[in-house]
């Protein structure tokens, strides 16, 4: 794909975010969203990544705590798609994985849903 510049990027990553279903964002709470060039290992295989605790496992969480995080990376979904299409729909579907986790679905579960 042709190379999309890093604020060009956040500004699909937000449109995505945008287009999901209240109820699916409504419950994110205390959660930032993030962008980042790539892993810290440097790959391209990690489209994203939940970096929190899952609602399913916390037992005392409240004030005071840092934001759980949802990191969406550029260059390896630059890497995989051809088109704006492709990506878009790739950016979306990260999205919902990454949240899915933040509810407490495993990878498990979100390969049998057709998320992973």
């Amino acid at each position: 794909m042709r190379e999309i510049d890093a604020d060009a990027f956040e500004r699909l990553v937000i449109e995505e975010l945008d287009a999901l279903p209240d109820d699916m964002v409504d419950g994110l709470d205390n959660v930032v969203f993030v962008v980042e060039d790539r892993p810290e290992d440097g790959s391209l295989d990690l489209l994203g990544l939940y970096d929190g605790l899952a609602l399913t496992e916390r037992d005392r969480y409240g004030m005071g705590e840092l934001p759980d995080r949802i990191i969406v990376y550029r260059e390896p979904h630059l890497d995989r798609c051809e088109t704006e299409d492709e990506l878009r729909d790739e950016i979306h579907t990260t999205l919902v994985h990454e949240i899915a986790h933040f509810y407490g679905i495993d990878d498990d579960r979100l390969h049998e849903l057709g998320w992973a």
